[in-house]
């Protein structure tokens, strides 16, 4: 796809931009009995890489003036924050501030140049953090498994009550009235089925069971709940922050955008693809979207594994 294409493809996903910030927000749905379901992942971006170029005017001051080092911060193409600091890293290993280094207008030469020597170390000084939700455990299971580079911070089942309870629906069901029914009468009865435990629980505690008591207040919550959440099945939705360096989330890309990924991932990794290269398209350009016969869409590069 195009540039224009991917603009129209991320418009049509929902997507928003405000302040260099992207979102993909996903809507909310009720069952017949009101219970608070998505169908889609929500993907906002809530950080990204704040650059100062004038913080090495002390540093390359420092050289002979003959090597004409400090022209360095005339350069008069701005590039993404992100793609200037690890522009700047991949420079410093080569101290090439000089007039023979490659200029930011050709910075996608340069950059597809580290990408093809596989030289990704310079791309984890980019980082870029997500919210994610309409994502179920399902998803979460997948997506923690991915360690270097990434931190997570996931909604607790055993300190959040049943209040902010709310469940994801697969794309399969979606699609097949049948299957869709049964997934609303499924997340009815896990709802009913975890206020009835909670409240039985809650009942045993004040009734002084010895495996329910607590000295905190906190505490006791928590043994109601760790207990409770074992009736929730994988479709419960599990928000969670995730900080990833643009190697790792790259890597994740590559893997989970994949025809072969499992299609709940897929959306996601899509989705967060989309934010990514419309914020940063010099770190993220050479990716490309193919749609795939059942309408859902992959992410391809000449560039793996960088």
């Amino acid at each position: 796809m195009t540039a224009i294409e991917l603009e129209t493809l991320f418009q049509r996903l929902n997507g928003s931009e405000h302040s260099g910030f992207t979102a993909i927000h996903s809507p909310i749905h009720h069952s017949p009995g009101g219970v608070l379901y998505l169908s889609k992942p929500g993907v906002a971006l809530l950080a990204r890489p704040s650059f100062q170029l004038g913080a090495l005017t002390g540093f390359l001051d420092g050289f002979d003036p003959a090597l004409h080092f400090t022209e360095y911060l005339d350069d008069p193409t701005k590039l993404p924050d992100g793609a200037q600091l690890c522009k700047v890293a991949g420079q410093v290993c080569y101290m090439s501030f000089g007039p023979k280094r490659t200029f930011n207008e050709h910075a996608e030469r340069y950059f597809n140049n580290l990408k093809s020597s596989g030289h990704g170390s310079v791309f984890e000084h980019a980082t870029f953090s997500f919210l994610l939700y309409g994502v179920s455990r399902s998803v979460t299971h997948e997506l923690v498994r991915h360690r270097a580079g990434f931190g997570f911070s996931q909604v607790s089942q055993r300190y959040v009550s049943g209040r902010v309870l709310r469940f994801v629906e697969r794309p399969e069901y979606a699609q097949d009235p049948l299957l869709h029914d049964q997934f609303l009468q499924r997340i009815e009865r896990a709802a009913s089925e975890y206020a009835v435990l909670t409240n039985r629980l809650l009942e045993m505690q004040q009734a002084g069971i010895d495996i329910l008591s607590a000295e905190v207040r906190t505490d006791l919550r928590k043994k109601v709940q760790q207990c409770a959440r074992s009736v929730l099945p994988n479709e419960t939705e599990a928000p969670i922050v995730t900080t990833g360096n643009a190697r790792a989330w790259r890597h994740f890309i590559e893997m989970r955008a994949s025809a072969h990924a499992e299609i709940e991932i897929r959306e996601l990794a899509v989705r967060i693809f989309l934010c990514l290269r419309l914020v940063d398209p010099v770190l993220f350009g050479d990716y490309h979207l193919e749609q795939l016969a059942d309408g859902t869409f992959t992410v391809k590069t000449e560039f793996e594994k960088v």
